[in-house]
């Protein structure tokens, strides 16, 4: 599937150092927002779409900007949706009480350093997963119709100038409404949360959501085929599992207090394991074509080296393979430093060495398989929705399981806590290694379609790293001393909710079980047995050619709390009505990317609100600085958790969704 390639000669410019500096001050606000949202709800956004529309409003003042310099910049941006994802670990390390805080170089060391490696490894992932293979990959061939609408790439100039601007005024339209309904919440004007609990005989369960329209944004981006996967997790998880188990162990209290805590404790271990099932499964379909992703990339060398480089095809000129190598080998040089430098004056100092070898190996190896499967679901399904954390788990307890077996006796039963740590700094590296190569990929299938040059979106992509890498820490720290994390004893104001760090607190829970010899095997096993299941109907359904049903994303939904989910589910199921409502009018295809742009404009509204609302609890050391506001509204219908005012705030929030596409859909014919 390799796309045509463009000749050299008249092509613009590309790698510019507006380009770079843009996409850079773009990857600063989606960097906030995406740590965020991912604190708070498990999920991170792939910014490529928006930073895209925002690249075309600002480069157009510029007469020679092209499609290619649009390309790199969303490209340096969408280490926004990528580098993010750290946060899936690292506050696990403040959790188990390691750290009070986010020592700046050390994590933006891991952040730089893994990033790299990353940029590095989409190399031979680029031939097997882009290249030659058909997978979708629907937000890159999103951002690339984006990219072409921009550019005016159709015959009709003006129409093309008038999209580029309806476009943007769908992000705008998305990030307003949606920091408007977060303004509310914080407000209390609305609700947080929807929730209803009940018992039937003696099991409990219920249901939730969060009064959220990033996360319908994210439902929408994920598309319906991942809505349905995750809807048979919340009926696993919610309509199955939590309810049986109650049932077989009955708890008194409210049925809220009893469902949530063997979901907590239990049923989240079996979406675990339901992940690594999944996903053992998706690295064994990877090995054949990743392996002649690199025989390729090697014989592209070769021709290079033998003088004929020109005649690549522009879409098949990556760093030179040599050079690859070259590079990721330099990486482990810091990458040692940075393991030594938190080993150092510790409990394990003594065992610095083989603790190091063996970390470095680890990454190299686990990195790269990780970011194989993690490139090969954001092809499938984007990387908005790429298991990323899901994978972390296999990532923590292969670390955690590996340092039990070689360390641990000599470590002493009392630095059990140090493995711990140690077994999470690795996995973060890990980490960042699987996203950057995930994201990129879906940056170079965007490349491809666009005809762009691979070595300077790798190139760009480096940037953003670096960009990256240094927003992050004060991120982090911020919230933190603001609003802290659930379960962590570190200091934060008084009064403001601590953001539930799902993942993080679901990894670090593993870390500690595998170290510390009580890890549920049996709930792991259970889930295993899922998966395995899901895998199987995936397969089947395949087969039909029209349906699938994704293991991983129904593993994620049986583990992620069902307000993050369900409103996921709701965003999928719009997007879905909406595209088919608008395929039956005029100029379909543009009203169906016009909802993608207000989806991602729904996403960065309301996290770079609630990064503004973190600083404005830092300054006024209130943890509900807001909330006066909504005080009298509160009182008239007789509290937060009256049903009034929940059905008020559930009512009001479908309103504002569904006003927001009806809008999106005139505004998309307004161009007709």
């Amino acid at each position: 599937m390799t796309a045509t390639a463009l000749p050299t000669a008249g092509r613009g410019v590309e790698l510019t150092l507006r380009g770079l500096i843009l996409g850079a001050l773009i990857t600063v606000l989606f960097t906030a927002a995406n740590v965020y949202l991912g604190l708070k709800v498990g999920l991170t956004f792939a910014s490529s779409i928006p930073a895209a529309v925002i690249s075309m409003a600002v480069l157009r003042l510029f007469r020679n900007a092209t499609i290619y310099e649009n390309n790199i910049v969303q490209t340096v941006a969408s280490a926004a949706g990528t580098l993010s994802s750290v946060i899936f670990v690292l506050p696990g390390l403040v959790m188990i009480g390691w750290w009070t805080g986010f020592p700046f170089w050390l994590t933006a060391g891991i952040c730089a350093i893994g990033g790299v490696l990353g940029v590095m490894y989409t190399i031979p992932l680029r031939r097997a997963l882009v290249t030659n293979s058909d997978l979708p990959y629907p937000e890159g061939v999103a951002a690339a119709e984006v990219l072409k609408v921009g550019a005016g790439s159709r015959a009709d100039a003006a129409e093309a100038a008038a999209d580029g601007k309806a476009g943007l005024a769908a992000i705008v339209m998305g990030s307003l409404a949606s920091a408007g309904v977060a303004l509310l919440t914080a407000f209390k004007a609305f609700a947080g949360e929807v929730t209803a609990f009940f018992r039937i005989g003696g099991a409990a369960t219920g249901i939730g959501g969060s009064v959220s329209m990033a996360l319908i944004g994210a439902g929408h981006l994920m598309g319906i085929a991942c809505g349905v996967a995750m809807l048979a997790g919340l009926i696993i998880a919610w309509g199955v599992a939590t309810p049986l188990l109650t049932l077989m162990h009955p708890a008194a209290g409210p049925a809220a207090e009893a469902a949530t805590a063997v979901w907590k404790t239990q049923v989240r271990f079996i979406g675990a394991g339901a992940i690594g099932a999944a996903s053992l499964w998706t690295l064994g379909k990877l090995a054949l074509p990743v392996w002649n992703g690199l025989i390729s990339a090697l014989a592209a060398d070769r021709q290079r080296r033998g003088g004929q480089g020109a005649t690549l095809p522009i879409t098949e000129r990556d760093i030179p393979i040599g050079l690859v190598g070259v590079i990721i080998v330099a990486c482990l040089v810091p990458l040692a430093a940075l393991l030594y430098a938190f080993l150092a004056g510790g409990a394990l100092q003594g065992l610095a060495v083989p603790l190091i070898a063996g970390a470095v190996l680890y990454t190299v190896i686990v990195g790269f398989l990780v970011a194989g499967v993690c490139g090969y679901m954001a092809g499938l399904i984007g990387s908005s929705n790429s298991p990323v954390s899901g994978l972390c788990i296999l990532a923590v307890l292969g670390a955690a399981g590996l340092l039990a077996v070689t360390v641990k006796t000599a470590a002493g039963p009392e630095n059990v806590p140090a493995l711990v740590a140690f077994a999470l700094f690795v996995t973060a590296v890990v980490l960042c290694v699987a996203t950057i190569a995930n994201d990129n990929l879906q940056d170079l299938k965007t490349g491809q379609l666009v005809n762009a040059t691979p070595w300077k979106q790798q190139l760009g992509l480096i940037v953003g790293v670096a960009v990256g890498a240094l927003i992050i820490p004060p991120i982090l720290d911020l919230l933190n001393r603001t609003a802290g994390f659930a379960g962590a004893a570190s200091v934060h104001i008084a009064g403001a909710t601590p953001l539930p760090a799902p993942q993080a607190t679901l990894i670090s829970t593993l870390a500690k079980g595998a170290l510390g010899g009580h890890l549920p095997l049996g709930l792991l096993g259970i889930g295993a047995l899922v998966g395995i299941g899901l895998v199987v109907v995936d397969e089947i359904l395949r087969k039909t050619g029209r349906y699938s049903l994704p293991p991983l994303a129904v593993g994620l939904a049986i583990y992620l709390p069902s307000a993050v989910t369900a409103p996921v589910v709701v965003g999928a199921v719009a997007g879905w009505l909406y595209d088919r409502w608008v395929a039956k009018g005029p100029r379909a295809q543009h009203a169906k990317h016009m909802g993608v742009l207000l989806a991602s404009g729904l996403i960065v509204g309301e996290g770079l609100f609630n990064v503004a609302l973190a600083l404005l609890v830092a300054t006024t050391n209130n943890g509900s600085p807001l909330g006066f506001v909504g005080a009298p509204l509160v009182k008239l219908f007789g509290g937060e958790e009256s049903p009034g005012f929940v059905l008020f705030s559930f009512v009001g929030y479908f309103a504002i969704a569904a006003w927001l596409y009806v809008w999106v859909r005139r505004r998309s014919l307004k161009t007709a």
